[in-house]
């Protein structure tokens, strides 16, 4: 009994190692696998390529374009930047902001107040035009004698104006901003009485009434949409009646399209179906809120610049003189755009607002514009309509050609941006004439040598220069003219500064 239990136990261990030694086997052959496996990966690993033919991301051949990364960094710098001036400015010359000055400027001189009945004697151009305009339709006045009185009433309504400015001697701001009315309402005019033209001559000659028909226009509803009818009919009802000529010779057609956002005029427009109370607020303040953001930054930013801008450009410092405009750029663009949007978005849509204008494409996309025409078309809606149906459409029907369209428009342009600074200033250097014609052979050059984002960076690279420089230009001439001018019978080299 006991030899055939350890017999038993002696083949338990053989048993035992017999299996030991076959799971070592295994593990064997699965280590000798996985070095297998392991050598074929480093063999397919290093024989793997790794190269191909490829471009740099920065190069235009790679079609990368999401650069937002950059664009994060040029803000973060840009702030920066902006905040060190700031806080440079700050310690230099302390809180220069004072909102209460503004208005003592008007209330202590009557003659800086806005020039108040100067603005109000415009209506007197605008009746003119509307008796003319009835006095045609009736056939009291013909055709040629009307036309010239017309001209007539419209050369009036930019000498008038002018003249009082540089006979009284009102402050610039006020001068400036009546001028600005006049020239509004002398491009309405033109439109109005341009319009009425031609529909009196579709009158006349038809002898019906079906002059200036137009399809409905939908109103704009909360949302500002144009295109949902349920909308619009949650807002009110829609008007389908439509005014023909000459039942729109009335004062109060001609004084809506006056109040109106627009310089061109039409029998029917497009109208919404009520003033959107909290949309009006918003835009109302933003008004307020912009208007004293952009006056504290003339008074803090602007003002030392173009104090200490002074003498580098009464004494021709060249160096100094670019080291000037280049501090200019920055504060002057960046106020810049706060007026487009105070203006542009904020007051003409709350003039349209109040007026229930349903028209609100004030400006579109110019902040990517890729050629200086593109901007010059889409940053002031209004007036490129106007430029386009009453100036550059007549002259290319007469069989003019392109590029004498353009410089005609832009001639035009350039003479009301003197017309808006000079007379105010009462000194005509033409500055701002020339840098307008200047955008002639600058558009050209853009065209032939720079496309894509080149030519946007060099639009924006005029619009960031060239208003400094014109400003300082206007600066230097006010300030020689009003302070370096020696009284009679001195010498300017004893006049001091």
């Amino acid at each position: 009994m006991q030899m055939s239990k350890m017999a038993t136990t002696a083949e338990d261990r053989k048993l035992l190692h017999r299996r030991t030694k076959s799971t070592s086997s295994v593990e064997d052959k699965e280590k000798l696998r996985k070095q297998k496996e392991a050598e074929k990966d480093r063999r397919e690993f290093y024989e793997k390529p790794i190269h191909f033919p490829s471009e740099s991301l920065f190069s235009t051949g790679s079609g990368y374009n999401n650069y937002r990364g950059v664009l994060n960094l040029c803000i973060v710098l840009l702030v920066l930047t902006t905040s060190r001036v700031a806080l440079e400015n700050l310690i230099k010359y302390g809180i220069l902001i004072d909102p209460v000055s503004w208005v003592t400027i008007f209330v202590a001189d009557p003659y800086n107040w806005p020039c108040v009945i100067l603005i109000a004697c415009s209506n007197i151009f605008i009746l003119a035009s509307f008796q003319l305009e009835i006095l045609l339709l009736k056939g009291w006045l013909s055709e040629i004698v009307g036309r010239w009185m017309h001209v007539i009433n419209c050369v009036a309504i930019l000498v008038f104006p002018a003249s009082v400015v540089l006979t009284v001697e009102p402050g610039p701001a006020g001068a400036s901003y009546a001028l600005f009315v006049y020239t509004c309402v002398f491009l309405k005019t033109v439109s109005y009485i341009a319009t009425n033209h031609w529909l009196r001559y579709q009158y006349k000659s038809t002898g019906q009434r079906k002059a200036g028909r137009r399809k409905p226009t939908k109103s704009v509803g909360d949302a500002g949409d144009a295109n949902g009818a349920e909308q619009n009919l949650a807002n009110g009802k829609l008007e389908t009646q439509l005014v023909t000529y000459p039942d729109n010779l009335t004062l109060k057609d001609l004084y809506s399209f006056m109040l109106f956002p627009t310089l061109c005029y039409e029998l029917n427009f497009p109208r919404t179906p009520r003033i959107r109370k909290r949309f009006l607020l918003k835009r109302l303040a933003e008004m307020f809120m912009l208007l004293q953001l952009m006056l504290g930054l003339i008074q803090q930013w602007i003002a030392p610049l173009l104090h200490n801008a002074i003498k580098p450009f009464v004494d021709m410092d060249l160096p100094m003189m670019v080291e000037r405009i280049m501090k200019l750029a920055i504060p002057n663009h960046f106020i810049w755009l706060i007026f487009f949007y105070w203006f542009f978005h904020s007051n003409l849509n709350v003039l349209a607002e109040i007026t229930q204008f349903a028209d609100r494409t004030f400006y579109r996309d110019w902040w990517n514009s890729e050629s200086v025409p593109y901007f010059w078309s889409n940053w002031n809606i209004p007036v490129y309509r106007w430029c386009k149906r009453h100036l550059y459409q007549p002259l290319m029907r007469r069989g003019y050609s392109k590029l004498l369209g353009q410089i005609c428009v832009f001639a035009t342009s350039a003479f009301f941006h003197e017309y808006l600074v000079s007379v105010p200033l009462r000194m005509f250097r033409w500055w701002a004439f020339m840098g307008m014609l200047m955008q002639v052979p600058f558009a050209v050059f853009v065209s032939k040598f720079l496309t894509g984002p080149y030519g946007n960076m060099a639009v924006w690279v005029s619009l960031i220069v060239g208003q400094p420089f014109a400003i300082l230009m206007y600066l230097h001439d006010y300030y020689v003219i009003n302070h370096l001018q020696p009284p009679v019978g001195q010498n300017i080299t004893n006049a001091g500064l």
